[in-house]
């Protein structure tokens, strides 16, 4: 009888608790400090990143500020923004790298360029790569974003730290993200501000 009064409670423990991680708990997997990620651009370009500072910077030239761009080349407010991206970075050149993700969606680099890059002149550094999913989770990690991620998405980050940029909805100071078609007017005055820092 004893061993029956065990065994119902073992079996209640478990089926009450579970015998693993809880499903969504699971930690994803992330760049650490230190780590270096080669990016190559739908176009063949290169960049090295260097994960430091909980951020990111590029490495041999790391006084450049990031704007990372979270994009799919399926999604409507992506490709509205993509041409004032580019002006973005071309009036910014000197300081800033932008650098697009595509994100949730399996095509080729071909279909990029065909399909983003030439039809709304985004030709600012693209990355079409498996790598840009383990990048995405690292970057909400980091900025502790736990929602799924909305496109477009964006994070700037100086000497490797996620800058405070203007929150569009909810004008939260602490905010580290844009969502959504952004005005080009407010990630350059926010780009203004960083630079100043």
């Amino acid at each position: 009888m004893r061993y029956w009064k065990v065994l119902v409670s073992l079996f209640l423990v478990l089926a009450f608790v579970g015998c693993g991680v809880e499903e969504g708990t699971a930690q994803k997997p992330t760049y650490k400090d230190g780590d270096k990620v080669e990016l190559v651009s739908v176009v063949g370009s290169k960049i090295t990143l260097l994960r430091k500072n909980g951020g990111f910077v590029v490495a041999g030239d790391e006084s450049k500020i990031l704007l990372f761009d979270i994009f799919g080349t399926f999604c409507q407010p992506c490709q509205e923004e993509a041409a004032n991206l580019m002006n973005f970075q071309l009036k910014n050149d000197k300081d800033v790298i932008l650098i697009g993700f595509n994100y949730l969606e399996e095509v080729t680099n071909q279909y990029v360029v065909d399909n983003f890059s030439s039809k709304y002149n985004a030709y600012y550094f693209i990355v079409n790569s498996p790598k840009n999913e383990k990048i995405v989770n690292t970057i909400t990690q980091d900025i502790k974003y736990d929602k799924a991620v909305q496109l477009p998405f964006k994070v700037v980050l100086k000497d490797g730290k996620y800058q405070k940029i203007t929150d569009i909805y909810e004008e939260n100071p602490e905010n580290k993200f844009y969502i959504g078609k952004v005005d080009i007017d407010i990630i350059q005055k926010d780009l203004d501000k960083i630079k100043k820092m």
